[in-house]
């Protein structure tokens, strides 16, 4: 079924040709996608979990698409995991709010933000993406759209989670740092065998954030970027310095320009660094970058920095190199 987004785009696009005269024929045409190796590879440790049920997917034949929105979807039910939807942290008020998006390789994206009750908050940004002309909802909006498409409510903080956010509230201390101990995001990209490249990224936010704090996870550009002609890029980390550099881009672009997936992450934390004046303190953001040819890059501010890596042959989770002190 072709998505009201795909109907309205076709619309305007076909008014536009008919009214200068111009003949598809002469439209630019993107690269058509090269078969190649399967590969997953998500941000932190537990992104080996996320990796395996991308790889369920991607293992038979399915497309990159479907493969990250699951494997984002295993993170999220994942209640030992707590800066990822069920469990995730509550910000300081006592309220769980989700933030996700998704991207396919032809530059489609959805995303949500301030989203609460709502166990997948990955599948909603899928649904905005092909069931809406949009490409954020966020809050109560968000809420109600998921409703509408059949997404049911469920109470998202657990008892361990407002046992340690009781435990938090004793002294209020308001430290929103995101390192090695708190990080904040699963990031996962995937090429599927016909070559095709998405991505994902979804997090409850740093804990005990201001009610109403959005970081960079749900913006398209920031946490995450996919061009199907050249590679997809996703951070993790503080995402305030993500947003200010548009960290997800960049990587892809400079990707673009000729750098090494590696390069490209390496170029886009030490744009963060200088911004710094060479002094990030205890901010962390890590970049994990994948190439069309399946090219792996990941760096990171600090130390700390982990990902992992599946193929049909490789599982495994690897210390990224960063700008201050090499690898853990």
């Amino acid at each position: 079924m072709t998505s009201r987004r795909r109907f309205l785009t076709s619309c305007a696009l076909t008014g536009a040709a008919l009214s200068t005269g111009c003949a598809a024929s002469g439209a630019p045409r993107r690269r058509q996608p090269r078969p190649g190796q399967p590969v997953a590879v998500s941000t932190w440790n537990f992104g080996q979990a996320a990796n395996a049920a991308a790889w369920d997917v991607l293992g038979p034949g399915g497309t990159a698409l479907d493969a990250v929105e699951q494997g984002a979807r295993q993170s999220e039910s994942d209640v030992d995991n707590h800066t990822v939807g069920l469990g995730g942290y509550p910000d300081r008020d006592g309220h769980v709010t989700l933030d996700a998006c998704i991207m396919d390789h032809g530059g489609e994206a959805g995303s949500v933000c301030f989203l609460e009750d709502i166990e997948h908050p990955v599948s909603v940004a899928r649904r905005v993406m092909e069931n809406t002309p949009h490409v954020m909802l966020a809050g109560q909006g968000a809420r109600q759209f998921a409703l509408e498409q059949g997404f049911e409510p469920r109470p998202m903080l657990t008892d361990v989670a407002r046992q340690a956010w009781q435990e938090w509230s004793r002294t209020a201390e308001y430290d929103p740092r995101a390192n090695a101990e708190r990080h904040d995001t699963l990031g996962l990209l995937a090429r599927d065998a016909d070559g095709r490249l998405a991505g994902a990224c979804t997090t409850s936010g740093m804990a005990y954030k201001l009610h109403g704090r959005v970081g960079d996870s749900p913006i398209i550009g920031a946490a995450l970027f996919v061009d199907g002609e050249v590679g997809a890029a996703t951070a993790s980390g503080h995402g305030e310095f993500v947003m200010r550099t548009l960290g997800g881009f960049l990587v892809v672009e400079l990707m673009r320009q000729g750098m090494s997936a590696q390069k490209a992450c390496e170029a886009a934390v030490k744009r963060i660094v200088d911004g710094l004046n060479g002094d990030p303190g205890e901010i962390q953001v890590g970049y994990l970058a994948l190439g069309v040819d399946g090219d792996v890059g990941a760096y990171s501010v600090q130390p700390g920095f982990q990902y992992a890596v599946k193929t049909g042959d490789r599982d495994e989770v690897l210390d990224a190199r960063s700008h201050f002190g090499g690898t853990i």
